[in-house]
Protein backbone atom coordinates (compact mmCIF):
# COMPACT_ATOMS: atom_id res chain seq x y z
CA UNK A 1 0.00 0.00 0.00
CA UNK A 2 1.60 3.01 -0.60
CA UNK A 3 0.42 6.92 0.46
CA UNK A 4 -0.95 8.99 -2.16
CA UNK A 5 0.85 12.77 -2.05
CA UNK A 6 -1.88 15.05 -2.19
CA UNK A 7 0.05 17.05 -5.07
CA UNK A 8 -3.25 19.46 -5.44
CA UNK A 9 -2.00 22.71 -4.62
CA UNK A 10 -5.52 23.42 -3.29
CA UNK A 11 -5.56 20.56 -1.02
CA UNK A 12 -2.70 21.32 1.05
CA UNK A 13 -3.59 25.29 1.08
CA UNK A 14 -7.23 24.52 1.78
CA UNK A 15 -7.00 21.43 4.19
CA UNK A 16 -16.32 3.50 -25.09
CA UNK A 17 -16.47 5.82 -27.82
CA UNK A 18 -19.68 8.18 -28.64
CA UNK A 19 -21.21 9.67 -32.01
CA UNK A 20 -21.05 13.46 -33.22
CA UNK A 21 -25.20 13.23 -32.72
CA UNK A 22 -24.70 12.57 -28.66
CA UNK A 23 -27.50 14.25 -26.74
CA UNK A 24 -26.14 17.06 -25.02
CA UNK A 25 -27.80 20.40 -23.82
CA UNK A 26 -25.32 22.84 -23.39
CA UNK A 27 -25.78 25.48 -20.20
CA UNK A 28 -26.67 28.85 -19.77
CA UNK A 29 -25.71 29.04 -23.29
CA UNK A 30 -27.92 32.03 -24.76
CA UNK A 31 -26.80 34.06 -21.33
CA UNK A 32 -23.35 33.02 -22.67
CA UNK A 33 -23.12 34.26 -25.38
CA UNK A 34 -25.02 37.38 -24.73
CA UNK A 35 -22.21 38.29 -21.95
CA UNK A 36 -19.03 37.35 -24.52
CA UNK A 37 -21.09 40.00 -27.40
CA UNK A 38 -19.58 38.34 -30.28
CA UNK A 39 -18.88 40.66 -33.58
CA UNK A 40 -17.43 39.96 -36.79
CA UNK A 41 -13.67 39.01 -36.98
CA UNK A 42 -13.43 38.14 -33.71
CA UNK A 43 -11.21 34.89 -31.93
CA UNK A 44 -12.85 33.08 -29.23
CA UNK A 45 -11.49 30.25 -27.11
CA UNK A 46 -13.63 27.67 -25.86
CA UNK A 47 -12.10 26.56 -22.92
CA UNK A 48 -14.34 23.33 -22.62
CA UNK A 49 -15.51 22.13 -26.14
CA UNK A 50 -17.76 19.26 -24.99
CA UNK A 51 -19.92 18.61 -27.25
CA UNK A 52 -19.71 21.81 -28.81
CA UNK A 53 -23.04 23.49 -28.09
CA UNK A 54 -21.58 27.24 -27.22
CA UNK A 55 -19.22 27.03 -29.91
CA UNK A 56 -21.73 26.21 -32.48
CA UNK A 57 -23.91 29.65 -30.91
CA UNK A 58 -20.70 31.90 -30.96
CA UNK A 59 -20.09 30.58 -34.78
CA UNK A 60 -23.65 31.26 -35.97
CA UNK A 61 -23.43 34.57 -34.73
CA UNK A 62 -21.70 35.90 -36.94
CA UNK A 63 -19.99 34.58 -40.50
CA UNK A 64 -16.04 35.72 -39.66
CA UNK A 65 -15.49 34.63 -36.71
CA UNK A 66 -13.00 31.74 -35.35
CA UNK A 67 -13.16 29.79 -32.47
CA UNK A 68 -10.52 27.99 -30.94
CA UNK A 69 -11.64 24.47 -29.30
CA UNK A 70 -10.03 22.93 -26.35
CA UNK A 71 -10.92 19.94 -24.25
CA UNK A 72 -9.00 17.28 -22.24
CA UNK A 73 -11.54 14.60 -23.82
CA UNK A 74 -10.46 12.75 -27.22
CA UNK A 75 -14.03 11.97 -27.61
CA UNK A 76 -14.77 15.65 -27.14
CA UNK A 77 -11.42 16.09 -30.04
CA UNK A 78 -13.50 14.03 -31.91
CA UNK A 79 -16.75 15.52 -32.13
CA UNK A 80 -14.55 18.80 -32.42
CA UNK A 81 -13.18 18.01 -35.44
CA UNK A 82 -16.14 16.74 -36.93
CA UNK A 83 -17.89 19.99 -36.07
CA UNK A 84 -14.96 21.91 -37.75
CA UNK A 85 -15.90 20.32 -41.26
CA UNK A 86 -19.14 22.76 -41.50
CA UNK A 87 -17.57 25.65 -40.32
CA UNK A 88 -13.97 25.45 -43.01
CA UNK A 89 -10.82 27.44 -41.41
CA UNK A 90 -13.21 28.69 -38.75
CA UNK A 91 -13.09 26.33 -35.83
CA UNK A 92 -9.64 24.71 -34.55
CA UNK A 93 -9.83 21.69 -32.49
CA UNK A 94 -7.28 21.33 -30.30
CA UNK A 95 -6.87 18.25 -27.16
CA UNK A 96 -5.26 18.84 -24.30
CA UNK A 97 -6.04 20.54 -19.94
CA UNK A 98 -5.75 24.16 -19.57
CA UNK A 99 -2.13 23.92 -18.73
CA UNK A 100 -1.45 22.49 -22.16
CA UNK A 101 -2.98 25.61 -24.21
CA UNK A 102 0.22 27.98 -24.32
CA UNK A 103 1.96 25.43 -26.01
CA UNK A 104 -1.13 24.31 -28.55
CA UNK A 105 -1.85 28.44 -28.96
CA UNK A 106 1.51 28.71 -29.84
CA UNK A 107 1.19 26.11 -32.64
CA UNK A 108 -1.20 28.10 -34.07
CA UNK A 109 0.64 31.30 -33.85
CA UNK A 110 -1.92 33.00 -31.48
CA UNK A 111 0.09 35.46 -29.20
CA UNK A 112 -1.04 36.75 -25.46
CA UNK A 113 -2.93 39.61 -25.13
CA UNK A 114 -4.85 38.74 -29.00
CA UNK A 115 -8.28 36.75 -27.95
CA UNK A 116 -11.56 38.72 -27.63
CA UNK A 117 -13.28 36.38 -25.74
CA UNK A 118 -12.72 33.24 -23.44
CA UNK A 119 -15.23 30.46 -22.28
CA UNK A 120 -15.03 28.25 -19.22
CA UNK A 121 -17.96 25.52 -18.67
CA UNK A 122 -16.35 23.08 -16.00
CA UNK A 123 -17.01 20.04 -14.43
CA UNK A 124 -17.96 16.72 -16.61
CA UNK A 125 -20.16 17.04 -19.45
CA UNK A 126 -23.10 14.85 -20.05
CA UNK A 127 -21.54 12.65 -23.09
CA UNK A 128 -18.85 11.85 -20.21
CA UNK A 129 -21.94 11.37 -17.32
CA UNK A 130 -24.21 9.11 -19.94
CA UNK A 131 -21.13 6.34 -20.96
CA UNK A 132 -21.13 3.97 -17.46
CA UNK A 133 -17.41 2.99 -18.56
CA UNK A 134 -16.15 6.26 -18.03
CA UNK A 135 -16.78 5.78 -14.46
CA UNK A 136 -18.41 9.36 -13.27
CA UNK A 137 -22.30 8.43 -12.77
CA UNK A 138 -23.47 6.77 -9.55
CA UNK A 139 -26.75 5.98 -11.78
CA UNK A 140 -24.60 3.68 -14.36
CA UNK A 141 -22.62 0.97 -13.10
CA UNK A 142 -19.12 0.83 -14.26
CA UNK A 143 -15.66 0.65 -14.24
CA UNK A 144 -14.12 3.03 -11.41
CA UNK A 145 -11.76 5.32 -14.06
CA UNK A 146 -12.75 9.05 -13.87
CA UNK A 147 -9.86 10.07 -16.00
CA UNK A 148 -11.31 12.87 -18.02
CA UNK A 149 -8.53 13.11 -20.69
CA UNK A 150 -8.53 8.69 -21.12
CA UNK A 151 -6.83 7.75 -23.82
CA UNK A 152 -4.60 10.67 -24.01
CA UNK A 153 -0.87 11.21 -24.40
CA UNK A 154 -0.86 6.99 -23.91
CA UNK A 155 -2.25 8.03 -20.01
CA UNK A 156 -2.48 4.36 -19.15
CA UNK A 157 0.01 5.03 -16.64
CA UNK A 158 -2.11 7.74 -15.13
CA UNK A 159 -4.03 6.62 -11.93
CA UNK A 160 -7.53 6.23 -12.07
CA UNK A 161 -10.34 6.51 -9.54
CA UNK A 162 -10.29 2.55 -8.88
CA UNK A 163 -6.39 2.73 -8.04
CA UNK A 164 -6.91 5.71 -5.24
CA UNK A 165 -9.45 3.36 -3.64
CA UNK A 166 -7.40 0.97 -3.92
CA UNK A 167 -3.77 2.20 -2.76
CA UNK A 168 -4.39 5.47 -0.77
CA UNK A 169 -3.90 5.55 2.91
CA UNK A 170 -6.41 5.85 5.03
CA UNK A 171 -5.57 9.80 6.07
CA UNK A 172 -4.94 10.27 2.35
CA UNK A 173 -8.81 9.70 1.62
CA UNK A 174 -10.38 11.52 4.28
CA UNK A 175 -8.60 14.39 3.22
CA UNK A 176 -9.51 13.58 -0.52
CA UNK A 177 -13.06 13.43 0.63
CA UNK A 178 -13.00 16.54 3.02
CA UNK A 179 -11.55 18.70 0.77
CA UNK A 180 -12.51 18.09 -2.73
CA UNK A 181 -16.03 16.34 -1.82
CA UNK A 182 -16.82 18.91 1.26
CA UNK A 183 -17.89 15.43 2.85
CA UNK A 184 -18.66 15.45 6.29
CA UNK A 185 -18.63 11.75 6.66
CA UNK A 186 -15.32 11.61 5.30
CA UNK A 187 -13.44 9.35 8.33
CA UNK A 188 -16.36 6.74 8.19
CA UNK A 189 -16.17 6.51 4.35
CA UNK A 190 -12.79 6.23 4.13
CA UNK A 191 -12.93 4.02 7.22
CA UNK A 192 -15.17 1.81 5.47
CA UNK A 193 -13.20 1.61 1.94
CA UNK A 194 -10.22 0.68 4.29
CA UNK A 195 -11.87 -2.29 5.76
CA UNK A 196 -13.57 -3.43 2.49
CA UNK A 197 -10.33 -3.78 0.98
CA UNK A 198 -8.82 -5.50 3.57
CA UNK A 199 -11.15 -7.92 4.14
CA UNK A 200 -13.45 -8.49 1.03
CA UNK A 201 -12.11 -7.35 -2.25
CA UNK A 202 -11.25 -4.22 -4.63
CA UNK A 203 -13.54 -1.52 -5.16
CA UNK A 204 -13.67 -1.15 -8.75
CA UNK A 205 -17.29 -0.38 -10.01
CA UNK A 206 -19.25 2.92 -9.65
CA UNK A 207 -22.36 0.78 -7.77
CA UNK A 208 -19.71 -1.15 -5.51
CA UNK A 209 -18.33 2.49 -4.12
CA UNK A 210 -21.88 3.73 -4.14
CA UNK A 211 -23.08 0.81 -2.19
CA UNK A 212 -20.21 1.28 0.49
CA UNK A 213 -20.75 4.72 0.70
CA UNK A 214 -24.37 3.91 1.39
CA UNK A 215 -24.42 1.86 3.87
CA UNK A 216 -21.82 3.42 6.03
CA UNK A 217 -23.75 6.75 6.37
CA UNK A 218 -26.98 6.65 6.21
CA UNK A 219 -30.50 4.19 6.40
CA UNK A 220 -30.98 5.46 3.14
CA UNK A 221 -29.22 6.27 -0.16
CA UNK A 222 -30.34 9.78 -0.87
CA UNK A 223 -30.01 13.07 1.26
CA UNK A 224 -30.60 16.55 1.05
CA UNK A 225 -28.25 18.85 -0.19
CA UNK A 226 -28.12 22.59 0.23
CA UNK A 227 -30.91 23.72 -1.62
CA UNK A 228 -32.90 20.48 -0.22
CA UNK A 229 -32.79 18.98 -3.26
CA UNK A 230 -32.60 15.02 -2.92
CA UNK A 231 -29.27 13.66 -3.89
CA UNK A 232 -27.46 10.40 -3.53
CA UNK A 233 -25.22 9.97 -0.35
CA UNK A 234 -22.00 9.28 -2.56
CA UNK A 235 -22.37 12.26 -5.13
CA UNK A 236 -19.82 13.93 -2.56
CA UNK A 237 -17.75 11.02 -2.71
CA UNK A 238 -17.58 10.76 -6.66
CA UNK A 239 -16.83 14.81 -7.07
CA UNK A 240 -13.67 14.51 -4.88
CA UNK A 241 -12.51 11.52 -6.34
CA UNK A 242 -12.87 12.56 -9.69
CA UNK A 243 -11.65 16.38 -8.59
CA UNK A 244 -8.25 14.54 -7.07
CA UNK A 245 -8.08 12.15 -10.53
CA UNK A 246 -8.21 14.83 -12.98
CA UNK A 247 -6.50 18.00 -10.56
CA UNK A 248 -9.12 19.53 -11.57
CA UNK A 249 -8.77 22.42 -9.09
CA UNK A 250 -5.01 23.69 -10.12
CA UNK A 251 -6.45 22.79 -13.75
CA UNK A 252 -9.14 25.58 -13.02
CA UNK A 253 -6.85 28.09 -11.44
CA UNK A 254 -4.42 28.17 -13.92
CA UNK A 255 -7.07 28.59 -17.14
CA UNK A 256 -8.20 31.51 -15.22
CA UNK A 257 -4.35 32.80 -15.35
CA UNK A 258 -4.24 31.89 -19.05
CA UNK A 259 -7.73 34.18 -19.45
CA UNK A 260 -5.60 37.03 -17.91
CA UNK A 261 -2.16 36.04 -19.91
CA UNK A 262 -4.55 35.45 -23.59
CA UNK A 263 -7.38 37.95 -23.46
CA UNK A 264 -7.11 41.32 -24.83
CA UNK A 265 -7.81 44.40 -22.97
CA UNK A 266 -11.52 44.97 -23.17
CA UNK A 267 -11.70 41.32 -23.87
CA UNK A 268 -14.61 39.04 -21.92
CA UNK A 269 -14.22 36.37 -19.95
CA UNK A 270 -17.41 34.13 -18.60
CA UNK A 271 -17.13 31.02 -16.65
CA UNK A 272 -19.83 28.34 -15.70
CA UNK A 273 -19.66 26.49 -12.21
CA UNK A 274 -20.91 23.58 -10.99
CA UNK A 275 -20.11 23.44 -7.20
CA UNK A 276 -18.25 25.94 -4.81
CA UNK A 277 -14.80 24.73 -5.53
CA UNK A 278 -15.02 26.10 -9.03
CA UNK A 279 -16.87 28.71 -8.53
CA UNK A 280 -14.43 30.20 -5.32
CA UNK A 281 -11.65 30.18 -7.71
CA UNK A 282 -13.26 32.04 -9.91
CA UNK A 283 -14.64 34.46 -7.88
CA UNK A 284 -11.28 34.99 -5.79
CA UNK A 285 -8.98 35.34 -9.15
CA UNK A 286 -12.28 37.92 -10.54
CA UNK A 287 -11.89 39.96 -7.19
CA UNK A 288 -8.27 40.14 -7.38
CA UNK A 289 -8.04 37.90 -4.00
CA UNK A 290 -4.75 35.97 -5.42
CA UNK A 291 -1.66 35.54 -3.77
CA UNK A 292 1.74 33.91 -5.53
CA UNK A 293 -0.80 32.83 -9.11
CA UNK A 294 -2.98 30.87 -6.26
CA UNK A 295 -6.63 31.71 -5.74
CA UNK A 296 -6.48 33.15 -2.27
CA UNK A 297 -8.25 29.93 -0.03
CA UNK A 298 -8.75 32.97 2.65
CA UNK A 299 -11.75 35.72 2.04
CA UNK A 300 -10.39 39.54 1.94
CA UNK A 301 -12.85 39.53 4.61
CA UNK A 302 -11.85 37.74 7.23
CA UNK A 303 -8.92 39.80 8.71
CA UNK A 304 -8.58 40.43 12.73
CA UNK A 305 -9.46 43.64 14.20
CA UNK A 306 -6.14 44.02 16.03
CA UNK A 307 -4.03 43.64 12.71
CA UNK A 308 -3.31 46.89 10.36
CA UNK A 309 -1.81 46.72 7.05
CA UNK A 310 0.00 49.30 5.39
CA UNK A 311 -2.08 51.16 2.14
CA UNK A 312 0.37 49.52 -0.65
CA UNK A 313 -0.05 45.99 0.86
CA UNK A 314 -3.80 46.39 1.08
CA UNK A 315 -4.09 47.92 -2.44
CA UNK A 316 -1.97 44.82 -3.78
CA UNK A 317 -4.27 42.16 -2.05
CA UNK A 318 -7.56 44.05 -3.80
CA UNK A 319 -6.33 44.68 -7.46
CA UNK A 320 -7.90 43.28 -10.13
CA UNK A 321 -7.73 43.26 -13.87
CA UNK A 322 -11.43 42.45 -14.25
CA UNK A 323 -14.46 44.12 -14.54
CA UNK A 324 -17.31 42.09 -13.35
CA UNK A 325 -20.57 42.42 -15.39
CA UNK A 326 -22.81 40.51 -13.56
CA UNK A 327 -23.14 41.80 -9.51
CA UNK A 328 -24.19 38.56 -8.57
CA UNK A 329 -23.67 35.17 -10.24
CA UNK A 330 -26.52 33.99 -12.91
CA UNK A 331 -28.68 30.78 -12.58
CA UNK A 332 -30.92 28.69 -14.62
CA UNK A 333 -34.02 30.00 -15.43
CA UNK A 334 -36.97 27.58 -13.54
CA UNK A 335 -37.48 26.60 -17.83
CA UNK A 336 -34.09 25.84 -18.23
CA UNK A 337 -34.13 23.44 -15.04
CA UNK A 338 -37.30 21.88 -16.14
CA UNK A 339 -35.54 20.88 -20.24
CA UNK A 340 -32.34 19.97 -18.10
CA UNK A 341 -32.05 18.64 -15.07
CA UNK A 342 -28.02 19.40 -14.77
CA UNK A 343 -28.18 22.70 -14.88
CA UNK A 344 -29.76 23.28 -11.50
CA UNK A 345 -26.35 24.08 -9.89
CA UNK A 346 -25.07 26.02 -12.60
CA UNK A 347 -23.98 29.77 -11.52
CA UNK A 348 -22.38 32.20 -14.53
CA UNK A 349 -19.43 34.75 -14.23
CA UNK A 350 -18.92 37.21 -16.29
CA UNK A 351 -15.94 40.00 -16.52
CA UNK A 352 -13.93 42.00 -19.04
CA UNK A 353 -10.51 42.11 -18.45
CA UNK A 354 -9.51 45.99 -17.85
CA UNK A 355 -5.58 46.32 -19.14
Amino acid sequence: MWPIKLMKTYCTVAQGSRTATAPHIPVLCQEAINFLNPSQQQTFIDMTFGAGGHTRELLNSHKDIKVFALDRDPVAYDLAKRMSSEYEGRLVPMLGKFSDLPQLLEEHNVKPHSVDGMLFDFGCSSMQFDEAERGFSISKNGPLDMRMDRGHNNNAEQITAADVLAKAEETDLVKILRIYGEEKGAKKIARAIVEARTAFHKIETTKQLADLVASCLSDTSYRMDKMQRPTHVATKTFQALRIFVNNELNEINYGMILANEYLKPEGRLVAITFHSLEDTIVKRHLNGNVIEGLANPVPLKYCGHDVTHDKELVESFVSSNWKQLNKHVLVPSYEEVTRNSRSRSAKLRAAIKLK
